[in-house]
């Protein structure tokens, strides 16, 4: 057996045209990426990526120095933290740039370090740096 369909018309046509015009704009409104969201998430990054080595702390080593105030930092600077002398010789001031190339793939950046993480995500490490440079070291 064969089921009518209703045919179609171009009225129904313009009704589905004007719903997708009008819904789509509203699920941006409804999904928004703020600022606070993206800071949430490189916090939530740093510490399922970095804290097991790094905080964010003054002072406060762990196997990786903190990482509180980073952004604009000498590598290898931090008194009382266990560089290798590859990092401690690196010449490398940290910035974005600097952070996104050596968050990619640390030991082809500077050979010899001792930090073994890399984040190949660029999202991720945005996040993270954004994460970074929102902690004050006052």
């Amino acid at each position: 057996m064969i089921l009518p369909t209703a045919p179609s018309t171009d009225h129904t046509k313009v009704q589905a045209g004007t719903m997708l015009r009008v819904f789509i704009p509203l699920v941006g409104l409804l999904l928004p990426f703020s600022t606070s969201a993206q800071e949430a998430g490189g916090e939530r990054l740093f510490q399922q990526r970095c804290a097991a080595c790094h905080n964010i702390e003054r002072g406060q080593n762990k196997m990786g120095p903190p990482l509180l105030g980073v952004v604009g930092r000498v590598a290898g600077s931090v008194e009382g933290a266990n560089y290798s002398d590859a990092m401690r010789s690196s010449g490398i001031t940290w910035n974005r740039q600097s952070l996104d190339t050596f968050l990619a793939a640390p030991r082809q950046i500077i050979l010899g370090t001792r930090m073994t993480v890399s984040i190949p995500d660029a999202a991720q490490r945005t996040a993270i740096i954004e994460y970074l440079e929102s902690q004050s070291p006052d």
